[in-house]
């Protein structure tokens, strides 16, 4: 892929991110992703792929738009495309942290075709990669990501979704004396944030969407971090599901198993302030500033993207305009 095709990444997001960002703290988490999909969708026609969605809004009976296997771009590089267009869909309900618009591409075959079932992760920056295991105990990899960070145990944040599922992962890093950081929604921007030093973040924990996995393993890939998985299915018609996409649900699944070769590209937009990212920012006069990430494994830049918006000039992107 050609490395102009990151900015234009940047402008995929950056069109969905404005579209969901009026919808902060209004409790419609449905009117918000809805309108990110319908933004993010016509921005894709602008963008000079052969992109074919792999991970999206769902089966094609069940997401009008963005749904797996619908083709966007207006030609180019046959291309793979994960999307979340709202990752965090109940944190902009209600005006919490960290809520993003998100996109992954490859090249075709790259990213795993993760079906919408819960994956088991662990994941850590550059410095750990290598060094912890997905079947080690809580204790040993908080022990491992310290040695390789340089710190005390008891300065290292272990970042893990606030759900009862994750109690006893919760109670081991109490009791190992390091310290936690817990999250309601958007393991997409935790996993990524224990790869990047300024986050404070050393490592993620927990279960976790699988398809927001492969997204964040793309990301982690353009920084040389490493994301750790293993499928985990909650009834037999998940792990049925599974089996039907070739996929074993006992497998380890390792890096090149979630995103593999070096033609990755990540793109991320806030929709609210969070550990990686701004919010949009209505700065009056018809204008608004977003804040992006674009990663690009091929060269290992990580670009972050400030950029100012003429709203009256995007009509489509002021709330109820048609």
């Amino acid at each position: 892929m050609e490395r102009v095709l990151s900015l234009e990444f940047a402008r995929v997001t950056e069109a969905a991110s404005m579209s969901a960002a009026e919808y902060m703290g209004k409790g419609d988490k449905e009117g918000a992703d809805q309108a990110a999909v319908d933004a993010m969708r016509r921005a894709f026609d602008t963008v000079k792929i052969d992109g074919k969605v792999v991970i999206g809004e769902g089966e094609k009976d069940e997401a009008p738009m963005l749904y797996i296997g619908e083709e966007v771009g207006e030609g180019g590089d046959k291309v793979d495309i994960a999307v979340d267009p709202v990752e965090g869909t109940n944190l902009i309900a209600k005006g919490l942290p960290n809520a993003l618009a998100v996109i992954a591409v490859g090249a075709r075959g790259a990213l795993l075709h993760a079906p919408d079932i819960y994956m088991d992760k662990i994941a850590v920056g550059k410095e750990a990669k290598g060094k912890v295991s997905l079947d080690a105990s809580v204790k040993e990899n908080l022990n491992a990501v310290a040695k390789a960070n340089g710190k005390k145990l008891s300065e290292v944040v272990a970042i893990v979704l606030d759900r009862p599922r994750h109690e006893h992962i919760i109670k081991e890093i109490r009791e190992a004396g390091a310290r936690i950081k817990l999250i309601s929604d958007g393991d997409v921007s935790a996993a990524i944030a224990a790869a990047i030093p300024d986050t404070g973040i050393d490592i993620l924990f927990g279960i976790g969407g699988a398809p927001e996995g492969v997204l964040a393993a793309a990301a982690l890939s353009c920084v040389d971090g490493e994301m750790q998985a293993r499928l985990k299915p909650k009834d037999e018609k998940q792990e049925n599901k599974a089996k039907e996409m070739g996929l074993d649900v006992d497998k380890f699944l390792d890096m090149e198993d979630l995103v593999s070769g070096d033609d990755l590209m990540f793109a991320a937009t806030g929709i609210t302030d969070g550990d990686l990212l701004r919010g949009v920012r209505y700065e009056g006069n018809y204008k608004a500033r977003t804040h992006s990430l674009v990663m690009r494994k091929k060269t290992g830049t990580m670009r972050y993207v400030s950029a100012i918006h003429s709203l009256d000039k995007k009509p489509q992107y002021i709330m109820g305009s048609e």
